[in-house]
């Protein structure tokens, strides 16, 4: 979260405004009628893409996402993305959903 205050003024301030606890850990807010994270333009492109944090640098191989073929193609649709670009090895994925089983 530090990274991304970095584009505000005060850290205090800024968790006030674009922070929930979840659990132990924080996590980014979401627009309320949509889902979609504060930090999504009009565009859904990130604003904030080289301070994300875990949470962002992580997806899509979260658990919930990787569940099932059903889970994976539900998160393509939902995410532009998901399923192009990059073709990840099996432990890179694990890798990476460890980092958020932290």
């Amino acid at each position: 979260m530090a990274r991304i205050a970095g584009f505000a003024d005060d850290i205090d301030e800024f968790e006030r405004h674009y922070v929930r606890r979840v659990g132990i850990r924080k996590s980014l807010r979401e627009m309320p009628d949509s889902g979609d994270c504060v930090f999504l333009d009009e565009n859904r492109r990130c604003m904030v893409y080289e301070a994300r944090p875990r949470q962002c640098r992580t997806w899509p191989f979260w658990d919930s996402n990787l569940r099932s073929p059903t889970d994976w193609e539900s998160t393509c649709e939902v995410c532009p993305g998901s399923g192009k670009g990059k073709l990840y090895q099996l432990e890179e994925i694990e890798d990476q959903r460890n980092v958020m089983r932290l």
